[in-house]
């Protein structure tokens, strides 16, 4: 005798109990990690002088794609789903910390306190070791 139980599908999982499909996450998180395993392996071949700031905004960018997400599975899991007025707040911070994470980076990239060191360097006449690069 043959049971046939119930078909289970491959997308149900945690996402689809909180009400967002597998695609919307990949979607959304997609690009963002994409960064973060770009980024950080362009961090660990051509480290910058903040290299703590680059890694934290990095971070700051994934955490925040995922806070829409990590919100819809706080109302979720606290019945507060009706709360418009809290929607509204989450709809302004989701933007102002990836432009803050996107501050960040560029603050760790462009570095400005290194121009004042090489300024320094020339005037006492020391001349850096520099490592030969491909440019072109």
């Amino acid at each position: 005798m043959i049971r046939v139980g119930r078909v289970r599908s491959v997308a149900s999982g945690p996402m689809e109990a909180i009400g967002v499909p597998w695609f919307v996450l990949v979607r959304h998180l997609g690009p963002p990690l994409f960064l973060f395993a770009a980024g950080g392996a362009l961090l660990l071949w051509r480290p910058p002088r903040r290299r703590v700031l680059a890694w934290a905004a990095l971070a700051t960018n994934l955490l925040a794609a995922a806070l829409p997400f990590l919100w819809i599975a706080g109302q979720v899991t606290s019945g507060a789903g009706d709360l418009t007025a809290i929607g509204l707040v989450m709809t302004f911070l989701q933007p102002g910390v990836v432009a803050l994470a996107w501050l960040m980076l560029l603050w760790a990239l462009v570095d400005p306190s290194s121009g004042r060191r090489r300024a320094t360097d020339e005037t006492t006449g020391q001349e850096e070791d520099r490592v030969t690069e491909n440019v072109g």
